[in-house]
């Protein structure tokens, strides 16, 4: 979208966690979000993935990280599970994309959900299918699904890593029933955490996340295909984890002293500034154009 001779620099990020190329971050005049720039090609981005910190391709609990990580996730599971139970459905029919290693579809699906997934990663899917009954798809098998299908779908830190961002939101809402509600969380780059670690910000993430979010730029896109905003939530303790992995990168250690007071401020000021360090967005379908 963005040609970086053109449109002015928000910020330059190095890809700290496998390459260590850098990248720069490039305002949409249009949309408000920001993009990575230069976007690595379909063929090339799966190498970017090639880490095996990349802890939401794995199960593992290798560390004191990973498996604080984990009992964190398991606490995550109720409350998205309790959100989704809050939406009015007419057959509890859900499809969660980019769903990794598939807790939270097998969390739905024990509470009478039918469930469907999408995996890019290979070993991920194989994962998540041997939890979930092979309820898991590659991403090439999405335009399988016949419209309307889904009573909700939900994109958990997924929307950001979705090339061809235009074509995705025409797909969500084709697969999305008329008035069904649609999940996206996603990191805030107008959060105190990301205003103090600037470039080292882990949220940003680049190449990985090659789009950068706040609520006006998510209204805005989904506004396009008449998806409307109609809740806002924050996700506190992403703050913490974002925090303390901003901080190895800052200083090239974990401090957990300083990160904790540094997502405990982010959510402080998050109370009046509705500013978390990540944001879960509730849409509804509003409008079926199909």
């Amino acid at each position: 979208m963005a040609e970086e001779n053109k449109q002015k620099v928000y910020l330059k990020i190095k890809d700290h966690s496998v390459s260590g190329e850098e990248f720069s971050l490039i305002e949409n005049p249009e949309f408000g979000f920001l993009e990575t720039t230069p976007q690595p090609s379909l063929e090339k981005l799966p190498d970017y993935y090639k880490s095996e910190d990349y802890i939401s391709h794995t199960d593992a609990k290798r560390n004191a990280f990973e498996k604080v990580y984990h009992l964190v996730r398991s606490y995550a599971l109720n409350r998205k599970l309790q959100l989704i139970n809050s939406f009015p459905s007419e057959s509890k029919t859900i499809l969660d994309i980019g769903c990794g290693t598939g807790d939270f579809l097998q969390t739905a699906q024990r509470n009478g959900w039918t469930i469907f997934g999408v995996e890019p990663n290979e070993e991920a899917r194989g994962v998540a299918n041997q939890k979930t009954n092979n309820s898991v798809f590659d991403v090439d098998q999405l335009s399988e699904f016949e419209n309307e299908s889904f009573d909700v779908i939900t994109l958990w830190h997924v929307l950001e890593h979705l090339p061809n961002l235009e074509q995705q939101i025409t797909a969500l809402k084709k697969l999305l029933k008329p008035n069904g509600t649609l999940v996206i969380a996603v990191p805030n780059f107008k959060s105190y955490d990301a205003e103090y670690y600037k470039s080292f910000w882990a949220a940003y993430d680049v190449p990985r996340h090659l789009w950068h979010f706040n609520a006006t730029s998510i209204s805005k896109l989904f506004s396009t295909v008449s998806i409307e905003v109609i809740k806002i939530k924050p996700m506190l303790f992403d703050a913490f984890y974002v925090s303390l992995l901003s901080e190895k990168y800052k200083t090239g250690k974990m401090n957990f002293v300083r990160a904790f007071w540094v997502g405990l401020q982010s959510n402080v000021k998050a109370i009046t500034s509705k500013e978390a360090s990540s944001l879960i967005y509730v849409l509804r379908n509003t409008k079926n154009d199909n």
